[in-house]
């Protein structure tokens, strides 16, 4: 690195809830970091503490057109992750995932960068497998009211993989389960922000389906420990790697642990389960156990703990006002 050990580290979607938390653990490790974000669900509340530190740069922008700056590294996180953030605008969902992935792998090789995609266990569709593995292809609706998330994902680890094979491009793939802690939005529609905001406002929490579908739930703390590991491993190892945790819970015992921690009178409603909702997703991480000495280590019970004094207070401060 020229003149200096200090990384410049470019992340895309930085000001989100998994890359805030990424961009703090990259400046805490004595980087120089580049965030940059279109705060079309990523807010500045979340890298507030970060804008003093000299260290640290934000930058309004959308990958869907090119970037030009200089950078040892790239994490690119930019996409909405949440079906009613992603399926909002669908065309735009799937132009971040592909365009985003050209401009961005273009980039890195354009400056001889790294590359890490954050990929997902939405790639796997509704599986027939389970646990998955990184060798099982997929049951996706190429049609549905998800498919722009899933099939644009599907399509950027396509684009990333002929990048390595035709032009060598150093890549890394990481395909990210259920992941949960601060800085989640709290009106991303996701079940443990649903479930936490709505039992915090002793409001019905809402189950679809009968609750018996499963969910592997990973603390965000672990999941940024699996990026950088991922990113530190040698260049032969690409991915995609699984990074979740296995530990498997019903929707409706998370319902039930939520409102235990957060002493709510909330009680459950059931509604029809939405179209192409998978009824298991579970990661198996043998992968990340070999290639990245990488499992996580908070419980659920411990990280949710950990999240609900964030959206607690959200709301006692009025930055969050529940709907009515």
């Amino acid at each position: 690195m020229k003149n200096s050990q200090r990384k410049k580290i470019l992340v895309t979607g930085g000001a989100g809830f998994l890359g805030s938390h990424l961009c703090k653990r990259l400046i805490a490790e004595g980087n120089d970091v580049l965030c940059v974000d279109n705060l079309f669900t990523g807010t500045k509340d979340n890298i507030l503490d970060l804008m003093d530190n000299p260290y640290f740069e934000f930058m309004r922008h959308d990958v869907t057109f090119p970037l030009y700056v200089e950078v040892d590294e790239i994490y690119n996180l930019a996409c909405p992750a949440s079906p009613v953030h992603y399926q909002y605008d669908p065309i735009q969902t799937t132009k971040t995932s592909v365009h985003g992935a050209i401009n961005m792998l273009g980039l890195a090789r354009r400056v001889h960068a790294r590359i890490f995609q954050a990929s997902t266990s939405e790639v796997y569709g509704d599986p027939k497998v389970h646990p998955q593995s990184e060798d099982y292809w997929g049951h996706v609706n190429t049609v549905g009211i998800r498919s722009c998330y899933d099939e644009g994902k599907r399509c950027a680890e396509t684009l990333f993989f002929d990048y390595h094979r035709q032009l060598g491009l150093d890549i890394k793939v990481g395909r990210i389960f259920n992941t949960y802690g601060p800085n989640m939005h709290p009106a991303d529609g996701r079940v443990v922000s649903n479930f936490i905001v709505q039992a915090l406002s002793n409001k019905p929490i809402t189950v679809y389906g009968d609750g018996s579908q499963t969910r592997s739930f990973c603390y965000v703390d672990d999941l940024i420990e699996a990026f950088v590991r991922l990113m530190a491993t040698p260049e032969g190892f690409t991915g995609p790697v699984n990074i979740g945790n296995p530990g498997e819970f019903t929707i409706r015992e998370l319902a039930e642990k939520v409102i235990e921690f957060t002493g709510s009178s909330s009680e459950l409603i059931f509604e029809d389960l939405p179209s192409d909702d998978p009824m298991q997703r579970c990661p198996d991480i043998s992968l990340a156990k070999k290639e990245m000495d990488w499992e996580p280590k908070v419980a659920l019970d411990e990280g949710l703990k950990k999240t609900i004094p964030y959206f607690d207070e959200l709301l006692t401060s009025g930055k969050y006002v529940m709907p009515e």
